[in-house]
């Protein structure tokens, strides 16, 4: 058992310095419906390195959305491994998974999961506040991350005055101020209208440009091809992978 440990730990540490983000070994995620197996993922084996910009692309009921889940630490798999930054998931407790999701992963949802009766620059501090930072850093960090943005001009507005891109803007840089080793967007455009769409993916692609690792999930083909590689989820599996810039 502590043999097998042991080349656990190896594999995790090699993958750290193969600066491999993202490994998953033959992951699974079954749900039981009545007497019925339902494999959401199904032995899936995903390689993705810092500094990639990938999308996960499927149509719905793909498993494209359940396999985000569990890459974001979300969710459990059935059965499989998962490494991020050379750590074994499954090793984890409850606190280091919280601060897996809060530091080294950047969500950006469809539905921007704004505070209403908050400004944009305290939307942003959340993360920050669950860190633990004091005030003073924190709303530097915050005010540095909307720069990012180019939303450094709206920072005090609450998300009923701004525009639905702005508000994506706002759900971005918030994603950011952890600085983590991870973005991870569920259909970041779903809700934008196609002009506002492209402008979104304007500023992922100037992210990746600054190093950012980001995994993009989406059923649209126009929208995946903004990434730099695209996997194909069909039915719980990798049907094809591809690069494309």
């Amino acid at each position: 058992m502590a043999q097998a440990t042991d080349v656990l730990a190896d594999r995790g540490e090699q993958l750290k310095r193969d600066g491999v983000v993202i490994r998953t070994y033959d992951l699974w995620k079954t749900y039981i419906m009545g007497d019925q197996e339902i494999h959401a993922v199904a032995g899936v084996d995903v390689e993705i390195r810092r500094g990639e910009y990938v999308a996960l692309m499927g149509p719905s009921g793909s498993g494209k959305s359940t396999l985000m889940n569990l890459i974001g630490c979300l969710d459990t798999p059935t059965k499989g491994l998962y490494y991020i930054n050379g750590r074994l998931v499954s090793d984890m407790d409850d606190d280091e998974l919280a601060r897996i999701r809060n530091k080294e992963i950047g969500f950006v949802f469809q539905t921007f999961n704004l505070l209403p009766r908050a400004t944009a620059l305290h939307n942003v501090e959340l993360p920050l506040i669950y860190s633990g930072i004091p005030a003073h850093v924190r709303e530097e960090r915050a005010k540095q991350s909307m720069r990012h943005v180019d939303l450094e001009h709206r920072m005090y507005h609450k998300p009923s005055e701004l525009s639905g891109g702005q508000r994506q803007r706002v759900a971005i840089a918030r994603a950011l101020v952890n600085n983590p080793s991870i973005l991870l967007a569920d259909e970041p455009t779903g809700n934008l209208d196609s002009a506002t769409g492209t402008e979104i993916m304007g500023l992922f692609e100037r992210l990746h440009q600054q190093g950012n690792t980001i995994v993009l999930v989406t059923h649209e083909h126009d929208i995946a091809i903004h990434a730099h590689r695209v996997i194909h989820i069909r039915d719980g599996k990798v049907e094809k992978d591809e690069t494309i810039k």
